[in-house]
């Protein structure tokens, strides 16, 4: 039931989208976000620029131990940033990482459109290319992370972006097929043809698993079922273009997994350079 349906394109992902436009059929704000949720204790708001619009994200401060910290990139659940999405990374900077987590056009009263993970692509590059000049950051140990429809950003944002040290996903969705036929309240966040199948496939990591720029851990639940067989393809097409890709399966559902899982990817960036 759960099998892979989106079509593989052996494309680059950044080819890709160098010439694919998405057409929005509905232009305004991202679901559930019309205002902006007050920083939580820690959190500093810094704008950054994302093409023309500005935007903002919240990030924590560096250490002060004489050298530059490495840099945790965290894309919220859902499509609005909020505190609880500010405690799920706290073990990242428990662990000595900074840790900036951007809002994406059209949340949290930010300008721009929502367009359901393509457009939002782009923001996700401009926050990291911010987040490696901050002066108090490694700009050679920035990682990306994100839980939900922030995984499935933090794989296209993997294929999309070379500077990332490492991915870790976090019971992102691989096949936007599946999702959007299946998810609730999926259908109701298309703004783009859902019958153009393109229009899905440049939204699925799925279709580009060949794509990624660097090792990534895939994670998701036991309880996912729905995840299991697409996650598992992706790595495996990953792997078969000689990238150090896996899917981990970790006991729990779409939230309960997701304490082990991160602590299991702050491992995963130790071992790729994380710690001096």
């Amino acid at each position: 039931m759960f099998a892979p349906t989106v079509a593989i394109d052996n494309q680059d992902y950044v080819t890709v989208r160098r010439g694919f436009h998405t057409v929005l059929l509905r232009k305004g704000p991202a679901p559930d976000s019309d205002t902006e949720s007050v920083p939580p204790p820690g959190a500093t708001v810094v704008p950054y620029r994302s093409g023309d619009p500005q935007v903002r994200a919240w990030i924590s401060g560096g250490e002060n131990n004489g050298y530059r910290s490495p840099a945790v990139l965290f894309l919220h659940g859902g499509h609005s940033l909020d505190p609880s999405d500010w405690e799920m990374a706290k073990p990242y900077r428990d662990a000595g990482f900074v840790v900036m987590e951007p809002m994406l056009r059209g949340e949290n009263g930010q300008p721009g459109y929502f367009s359901l993970l393509y457009d939002e692509v782009d923001d996700v590059v401009a926050a990291a290319e911010f987040l490696r000049q901050q002066p108090e950051v490694d700009p050679e140990r920035i990682y990306v992370a994100g839980h939900s429809v922030g995984g499935a950003m933090a794989m296209l944002s993997a294929m999309t972006y070379p500077h990332f040290r490492a991915a870790a996903a976090l019971s992102g969705s691989p096949d936007q097929v599946l999702f959007i036929g299946f998810a609730p309240r999926a259908k109701d966040q298309v703004v783009f043809d859902r019958d153009n199948a393109r229009e899905l496939q440049v939204r699925s990591p799925l279709a580009y698993a060949g794509s990624f720029k660097c090792p990534a851990r895939l994670y998701y639940g036991s309880d996912e079922i729905q995840l299991r067989l697409t996650t598992e393809r992706t790595a495996e097409i990953a792997r078969q273009h000689g990238i150090d890709v896996q899917a981990v399966q970790n006991e729990g559902d779409h939230i309960s997994h997701v304490p082990a899982s991160i602590q299991q990817s702050i491992e995963f960036f130790r071992q790729h350079g994380a710690v001096r």
